[in-house]
């Protein structure tokens, strides 16, 4: 079944919190709307586990809710009060039906992950298809504290490097989720435009 983003119709700011059914039914991130935990009861009868890309607080609002509503393990690669298994780069963990791989890809923040499975990524920050400052491939932002452009292009690089050519949908933590049977691109083609736009060192945003 196709990932459900739960937090679609929030009002507040929020990441995009996917639901994926299937023999391990997980969710990909939390987000900040109130009441998900209402949402995913409504779309499934239990979830296996909660996998966090990163832990901004935009993608972790609603975590404490949506662990207390369910009997979920938390997947994290950084220490969290809640954490049951800590994510190494490199392992595999089934998000739904489909095991993916750990790739570590900090840059926008020092504790992302994405998930590289054959068929879907779930690219957290580092990568996303459109967010207001580019579309049809962009990256996280890098002008915080804490975040580094240099690190996030290193992520990208790696992250084309551990793609396989099978992948064909991108679900990011903004924006819109990326098909490349409604477009006209790959999704390693996608990346790759991100990656360009990052190498120019510009500013992300106007100042």
């Amino acid at each position: 079944m196709d990932p459900i983003n739960v937090t679609a119709a929030a009002e507040e700011f929020t990441c995009n919190a996917y639901l994926v059914p299937g023999e391990t039914t997980t969710l990909v991130d939390a987000g900040t709307m109130p009441n998900v935990e209402e949402t995913i009861a409504d779309k499934v009868e239990d979830l296996d586990r909660v996998v966090l890309t990163h832990q901004h607080a935009d993608h972790v609002g609603e975590l404490d809710a949506v662990l207390d509503a369910f009997d979920a393990e938390l997947y994290a690669y950084d220490d969290h009060p809640r954490r049951d298994v800590a994510l190494a780069d490199g392992e595999e963990v089934t998000i739904g039906d489909e095991p993916c791989e750990v790739v570590y890809t900090p840059g926008h923040a020092v504790d992302h992950v994405a998930f590289v499975g054959d068929e879907r990524v779930y690219s957290g920050d580092v990568v996303v298809y459109n967010d207001g400052a580019f579309e049809n491939g962009s990256f996280g932002r890098t002008d915080m504290t804490g975040q580094s452009r240099e690190r996030l292009i290193e992520s990208l690089h790696d992250l084309l490097d551990r793609l396989p050519d099978t992948v064909s949908e991108l679900y990011a933590g903004h924006g819109d989720a990326y098909r490349a049977a409604d477009g006209d691109d790959s999704v390693r083609t996608v990346i790759e435009r991100a990656l360009e736009r990052a190498e120019r060192r510009a500013p992300k945003y106007d100042e």
